[in-house]
């Protein structure tokens, strides 16, 4: 987002935090817009309609999925349906508007969106009155989000679509120039397979077509996240905080400390950041290391930047998202910094994924030393942070890199915990191994941010030694 659409949404997010009546369809319309409003540019210019429709109807369709009785009334949802139906048809609409400063003018023609539309609507009332079926089609609905999601992290298969689409619409090839890129999903994913797992067994809270579609596009965090969960974003929703003027002046300083993170001190740091013409040119191993030290420091101040903002935002409007970043550069070990870094996403995987996989090997019926089950888990977890990022060879080696890392770390702490000398037990000696911990974490996911952010592995392992004094 530009300073301006922060600007702007923050205005908004202040106007709904004073509704007293209509501030859920209020929130509602204005999430509802924003997926249409920040979809950047596409191959195919229609595609900046179509895949925010498409959102919008995933996320209908799951709510259908994981309602419950009490929840899935007609007279409870049609206004939101209404507002829904609105917001799509007037962005449509632009089409004839033409306000090209808001959206893009290059929008379907109107009937088909109706026919879309219509097709949603009795798919999702088949959804929520046909109930037997649920239990396949949320399986269908897990596995479907997932694919969805691996095309769209696989750049091989997005060029490869791209050149079928192009080749069936002959004379009209799409911009080859501009990426394909479907706004949030990858956020968006997260909260709908948390919606659908939990319905599975049992521990999703009832909520309106409303609250559902708020929780899922919920504006200030839609993007970037953080990945907030259901039943702890629902009772703020239904019951605001307060906001007394202390609220007000911690809602203003997160959000300014978080323009400066991103739009000042990150956006300095990216033109000094390690990249691959820098490898490349640059022999000297001191350079390398200050190149490497800004990206690790312009990663942080632009995504904790943004979360800062987020929370600032929905502050305002009686909702406190949950922390991101607590200091993790600060912290003494890998699993400490893990825990600060990207919380939300963290947490997700140890619950969905981490835990799950932990208990299976725990129980199977083959007896599996604790030290594979150890490594099994966390570098399979950690692999897969990393593709979520992008099904690329360079994040599979920093996946790698932090799960053997988190192992040795395991390993490693079990063995020495009982065989320090006395002196550690000291103050002094508590500090210096604290000071000690955090220099070595730091430069160890330093040099881990190499394989994320240069463009090949064989780069990274280049910039390795060099830095290191190597050829």
């Amino acid at each position: 987002m530009t300073i301006l659409q922060i600007a702007i949404l923050t205005i908004v997010a202040i106007i709904i935090g004073q509704l007293h009546k209509g501030r859920l369809l209020a929130l509602l319309a204005v999430s509802t817009f924003v997926v249409f409003w920040l979809q950047p540019a596409e191959p195919y210019p229609t595609l900046v309609y179509w895949l925010p429709l498409a959102t919008l109807t995933i996320v209908v369709f799951s709510w259908a999925l994981t309602s419950t009785s009490e929840s899935r009334g007609w007279k409870q949802n049609w206004t939101a349906v209404a507002v829904m139906v609105g917001v799509a048809l007037l962005m449509d609409l632009n089409h004839y508007f033409k306000l090209t400063q808001v959206f893009t003018a290059d929008t379907p023609n109107l009937r088909y969106i109706l026919i879309v539309i219509i097709a949603v609507v009795t798919i999702t009332f088949s959804l929520v009155r046909w109930r037997r079926a649920n239990h396949f089609w949320q399986f269908v609905a897990f596995i479907g989000i997932i694919l969805i999601f691996i095309f769209l992290k696989s750049p091989a298969l997005l060029q490869k679509a791209m050149n079928f689409v192009a080749a069936i619409r002959a004379g009209n090839a799409g911009d080859s120039s501009i990426p394909f890129a479907w706004l949030g999903f990858s956020y968006l994913a997260f909260r709908l397979l948390h919606t659908i797992r939990d319905r599975q067994t049992g521990r999703l809270p009832s909520v309106t077509l409303a609250e559902y579609v708020n929780y899922v596009l919920f504006f200030p965090s839609f993007t970037e996240g953080p990945i907030d969960r259901l039943e702890r974003f629902i009772k703020e929703l239904r019951a605001p905080l307060p906001l007394a003027s202390e609220d007000w002046l911690d809602a203003g300083t997160r959000l300014f400390i978080g323009l400066f993170k991103k739009f000042v001190v990150a956006d300095l740091l990216a033109v000094i950041s390690i990249s691959d013409v820098l490898v490349a040119r640059v022999n000297s191993a001191g350079w390398l290391w200050l190149f490497l030290y800004a990206y690790t420091f312009r990663i942080y101040f632009d995504f904790s930047g943004y979360t800062d903002i987020a929370i600032g935002i929905g502050r305002l409007m009686g909702i406190r998202l949950p922390e991101n970043f607590l200091s993790p550069y600060l912290k003494p070990n890998l699993t400490q910094f893990w825990n600060s870094w990207h919380i939300t996403l963290t947490q997700w995987f140890r619950a969905y994924f981490f835990n799950p996989l932990t208990r299976a090997l725990r129980s199977s019926k083959i007896s599996i030393p604790v030290w594979i089950i150890i490594l099994v888990t966390q570098i399979s977890t950690m692999v897969l942070i990393g593709l979520w990022h992008g099904i690329a060879a360079g994040f599979v080696a920093w996946g790698l890199w932090h799960g053997l890392g988190l192992f040795v770390q395991n390993r490693w702490s079990d063995f020495v915990r009982p065989r320090l000398p006395a002196w550690t037990q000291t103050r002094g000696g508590q500090t210096a191994l604290n000071l000690g911990g955090v220099f070595l974490t730091f430069n160890f996911v330093a040099l881990g941010w190499l394989f994320f952010t240069l463009s090949t592995p064989a780069i990274a392992w280049r910039a390795l030694l060099k830095l290191f004094g190597g050829a």
